[in-house]
């Protein structure tokens, strides 16, 4: 299974080539890339607010953008006792030094690292990031411990050993898993996997007895510490679920999970049941008070821009009423001109005074039609006298 495959490592990037010709071409693009140094690798160490791209910080070395034709793997890294090693060939291991100076293609540098990964994040990936980049050549085997070692000696787990196993062989940078890995690493378990480097955070991991598991890996030389990650790690996410237990389990009721799944009894499936309608008549008249406040503003909005459009024309209005009607109104004016046209049209021109004066008989005097003080007169006589008749009004009359 193994022999067919040629597995070639760099600081990054890791693939599987069966085409020599692919081969080639893959080495030519490693050949133009630069390992990392190690004080970048060391010092990649992520803050809760990260700024930089996937959580990175200012420490963290952010690499140049790649081509997307890069190659990956495209299946899960193989268990070990999958893998075949060839046992007639000595192996010797490799000092510091020379690892990180780098090592021939067919000779990567063998990196171990263990632990528990219950409920796989970010922050074990991150560490298994860092133990593939310990080296520019680096090949990283990951042991999973078994549930009964795990319950043994840390406590009871989330996820079951498959569940864990699986896990990590779906992580990017493993390139080989080790189940039922050992609590405390022996050198026949070195041996056996011919381990170079063992890589872990520094802090001291007390367990089974002894202040530090990897006391004696230290004191070998063959110790390669790694940086945690800050903000998460699986007793944070379970202190989480914890915390807002009845949250978590309204949403599983919700989601059809039965009480009997979740172990939750009679009284409190109703009272969940019962919190959720409540929650739902709370939304509701969230949503309606919403809609009201929306629907009162908008009322007000209009009802200020109608009282304003109502005060312009008002003032509109009375401004033309008293430029019609006011004391020094159009109207006025208007009525002042007809009298004076009335008066012009009813009065009787006056003579010139240069004209030469002869004695005129008097014009009769007005008298109102019907009006029983002057006699009747024959009709000769009133024919006679209508071109004659002259109106006589007072100053009273006129007025």
């Amino acid at each position: 299974m193994v022999s067919a495959r040629t597995t070639v490592v760099n600081d990054r990037h890791r693939v599987c080539l069966q085409d020599d010709t692919l081969q080639n071409c893959f080495l030519d693009v490693l050949g133009k890339m630069e390992p990392p140094t190690s004080s970048r690798l060391n010092s990649r160490k992520r803050r809760k607010d990260g700024s930089g791209p996937n959580g990175a910080t200012e420490l963290d070395g952010i690499p140049p953008k790649m081509s997307r034709r890069s190659l990956g793997l495209r299946e899960p890294a193989p268990f070990s006792d999958e893998v075949e090693i060839d046992y007639s060939k000595p192996y010797i291991r490799v000092t510091y030094e020379e690892a990180m100076r780098g090592t021939p293609l067919d000779r990567p540098v063998r990196v171990y690292a263990d632990g528990i990964f219950d409920l796989f994040h970010s922050g074990h990936a991150r560490a298994l990031m860092q133990a593939k980049n310990l080296f520019p050549n680096t090949y990283l085997i990951v042991g999973v411990c078994s549930d009964e070692l795990t319950h043994n000696f840390k406590g009871f787990t989330v996820m079951n050993e498959n569940e864990r196993y699986d896990a990590v062989q779906h992580c990017r940078y493993v390139d080989e898993v080790v189940r039922n890995a050992p609590w405390t690493l022996t050198p026949e378990f070195l041996a056996e996997h011919r381990i170079d480097f063992v890589a872990h955070d520094d802090i001291p991991y007390s367990s089974a007895g002894s202040d530090d598991v990897y006391k004696h890996i230290k004191e070998a030389g063959m110790f390669a510490p790694t940086q945690r990650t800050e903000g998460i790690s699986t007793s944070d996410i379970i202190t989480r679920i914890v915390r807002d237990y009845d949250v978590y389990a309204r949403r599983n009721l919700q989601r059809g999970y039965t009480a009997k799944e979740l172990n939750v009894s009679f009284i409190n499936e109703k009272k969940y049941h019962l919190q959720e309608r409540v929650d739902k008549v709370k939304k509701r008249v969230k949503d309606v008070e919403e809609k009201s406040k929306e629907f009162v503003q908008k009322v007000e909005e209009k009802s200020i821009d109608l009282i304003q459009k109502w005060e312009e024309k008002s003032r509109e209005f009375i401004g033309n009423f008293l430029e019609m009607f006011g004391p020094e109104g159009a109207l006025k004016h208007m009525l002042k001109e007809g009298k004076g046209r009335m008066l012009q049209a009813i009065s009787p021109k006056q003579s010139p005074s240069s004209s030469p004066t002869h004695d005129r008989s008097p014009s009769p005097s007005f008298r109102w039609p019907f009006s029983t003080k002057t006699p009747p007169s024959s009709p000769a006589n009133r024919s006679r006298n209508k071109s004659a008749v002259t109106y006589d009004i007072s100053e009273d009359e006129e007025d």
